[in-house]
């Protein structure tokens, strides 16, 4: 990994002086997207609003969510907890929930502290009356209906009657899947197949390909135009100075091998903060962060403690303020399932250079391979195509489609995970040092699915949800692994 760039700013410590007052904070979440900013380096787009705000502020290089899935991924974000231990381990819409309805979060905590809270968009996380809100706005996903200008006026609403420091939830519904190329003339100029490449992860070049990767593109511009029009609504309030400022994904885009996997075309996403006076400009930090560390991050800087089980993140403040903070040299991350069917349990660790990840049901195949090659609409490419693809993007498929056990990967050299390297034995001493370092942090978080008997019971009742081939949804209240996740588990 790179050097980052620290500075000192004593002023991220103002909040909690004598007569200054909170700071406003906005944090804006987008569907289903990775590196595909300009800002980030993609060469096939220009993203100039986001791109803006990263030269105003802090632009992470290795940013991490928890899970590749909405639910998880957003549910960790507001309580700064891992999905195993919030409960959210899967999608809200098939009755996963988190364990407890008065779970510590980012709006309970910010109401407490004399916080205005809106949302605009969706938050999906059982249960949502956990989550205090004055203003609810489009809560539903608008997946068909991307009224980006509504989005942007309503904001500009909220952000001009708050008296009080506020804290604005946006979630942006680009760039999920149904890929609208054009919405109320958004974008203006249409990217086409000849405009884009395969995205780095997926390994696959057809026709298809290329024509859903220029979709999801048009999506990607769309989002860059809401974000640059909220940024306006704030400006425009006169309240723009005040307001820390977070963007990022909830997680990687909706391709093989990213959502829904736990690879890092799932987890890794862009993140960057701004807060004008206050965060150092145009800075590049390449340490390991979470998007467990959002809730921390502000707690810190308007100066409210968490409680003592919550969060699981940490604070970024030091990246910051120390020249030489020390940080985490590993980052955590999970999967579980997307909704039923798609389940299939893994843990990874990565450190500065290298991955492993833990497939914890090795025996079955992970019926995701199935859900993006044969049952995805419209589909990105299939099984025939995929034999015309280099050897090392065939084995890659082959490993998606039934792991072993253990997966390592060099991501100096593989950042995308194409060459297992568990079976290298050259690599030995990595392998067994991540293995070791990874069961310790499932210890250290209490994690239900290291014991074979909880993993065997959640199996059988997640595998209890199909019927003759078919899915039969769950409400909230029919799931039973709340009640038995962490009963007797140290045995």
């Amino acid at each position: 990994m790179g050097t980052a760039v620290a500075f000192g700013f004593p002023r991220l410590a103002f909040a909690r002086e004598k007569g200054k007052s909170k700071p406003n904070i906005l944090l804006m979440v987008a569907e289903d997207h990775g590196l595909q900013l300009s800002c980030y380096g993609d060469k096939h787009i220009s993203t100039p609003n986001l791109d803006a705000l990263a030269n105003e502020g802090v632009k992470f290089e290795h940013a991490y969510v928890t899970q590749a899935g909405c639910s998880p991924s957003r549910a960790s974000i507001f309580t700064g907890q891992y999905p195993h231990n919030n409960g959210q381990i899967g999608l809200a819409t098939h009755g996963l929930r988190m364990y407890k309805e008065d779970t510590p979060n980012l709006t309970t905590y910010l109401k407490n502290a004399g916080y205005r809270t809106g949302r605009i968009g969706k938050i999906h996380v059982n249960p949502e009356s956990a989550f205090l809100f004055d203003l609810k706005a489009f809560p539903k996903s608008n997946f068909n209906n991307r009224s980006i200008r509504e989005f942007a006026g309503t904001a500009g609403e909220f952000f001009r009657a708050s008296a009080d420091p506020f804290l604005m939830w946006i979630s942006f519904p680009d760039a999920h899947r149904p890929f609208h190329d054009r919405q109320e003339g958004i974008p203006t100029s249409i990217m086409g197949p000849h405009d884009v490449e395969t995205l780095p992860m997926v390994g696959v070049s057809t026709q298809q390909t290329l024509r859903t990767t220029a979709s999801y593109y048009n999506c990607m511009q769309r989002l860059d135009v809401a974000v640059g029009m909220v940024l306006q609504e704030l400006a425009d309030s006169g309240k723009a100075g005040n307001t820390l400022i977070m963007y990022l994904s909830d997680h990687g885009p909706d391709f093989p091998r990213a959502k829904k996997t736990i690879r890092e075309g799932g987890s890794r996403v862009p993140m960057i903060m701004s807060w004008k006076g206050h965060l150092p400009e145009g800075t590049v930090e390449s340490r390991l962060v979470s998007s467990l560390d959002i809730l921390p991050t502000i707690l810190e800087i308007v100066g409210t403690k968490p409680h003592q089980d919550n969060p699981d993140g940490r604070s970024l403040v030091p990246l910051f303020n120390k020249k030489s903070a020390q940080w985490r040299e590993y980052l955590f991350t999970e999967f579980t399932l997307h909704w039923p069917e798609t389940y299939y349990p893994g843990r990874a660790v990565r450190d500065g250079r290298f991955k492993l990840v833990h497939n914890l049901l090795p025996h079955r195949e992970n019926p995701v391979y199935d859900i993006y090659l044969a049952k995805q609409m419209p589909k990105t490419f299939t099984t025939k195509e995929l034999k015309h693809a280099p050897k090392h993007v065939q084995d890659a498929y082959k490993l998606f489609r039934q792991p072993p056990e253990f997966e390592l990967y060099d991501l100096q050299n593989d950042p995308w995970e194409f060459r297992n390297l568990a079976e290298d034995t050259r690599y030995e001493g990595q392998l067994i040092r991540l293995k070791k370092r990874l069961a310790e942090w499932q210890e250290e978080t209490n994690d239900p699915l290291r014991h074979k008997h909880i993993l065997d019971k959640f199996t059988a009742e997640n595998d209890a949800t199909m019927t003759g081939g078919k899915y039969m949804r769950k409400k909230p209240n029919q799931w039973k692994y709340p009640k038995y996740f962490f009963e007797g588990n140290d045995t």
